[in-house]
């Protein structure tokens, strides 16, 4: 047999992808997509203290819908990076909190956080002097 044969074809020839077989490349995306949205990466942060309850994950994460919410919770824990636990009470109580993986995921997801707050008017900055350039040119 042939040595290159039983070797993966990976998803590029140098980069952070080079080490990445290319059949795993579409799930990869999905992963960061899901890991990377605005709502799981505040839910994420939310969580990192403790358990809560769905009252009051809507209550510390500011604009995000009931839909949103309930699709985010979902999500994330189909993917195990959190856990919900029903307590059989009167009423029923539902708390969620990270799963390990999502406690893994956690610090990733605050210095990301962090980077943005750190550089939130710089940004906006570039994009007003952007826009300003854009709408001179029209």
């Amino acid at each position: 047999m042939h040595e290159d044969a039983a070797k993966p074809e990976m998803a590029a020839v140098a980069g952070p992808c080079a080490n990445i077989p290319a059949d795993h490349m579409a799930f990869i995306r999905q992963v960061l997509d899901r890991v990377g949205d605005k709502w799981s990466t505040l839910v994420v942060t939310v969580l990192k203290d403790g358990p809560l309850r769905y009252t009051d994950l809507q209550r510390q994460i500011p604009g995000i819908s009931q839909r949103m919410l309930t699709r985010t919770l979902h999500q994330l824990q189909e993917d195990g990076l959190i856990t919900r636990t029903a307590y059989a009470e009167v009423p029923p109580r539902v708390e969620y909190a990270l799963a390990p993986l999502g406690r893994g995921l956690h610090e990733i997801v605050r210095q990301l956080i962090d980077w943005a707050a750190d550089h939130h008017d710089e940004i906006r900055a570039h994009r007003a002097a952007n826009a300003a350039t854009t709408s001179r040119r029209s």
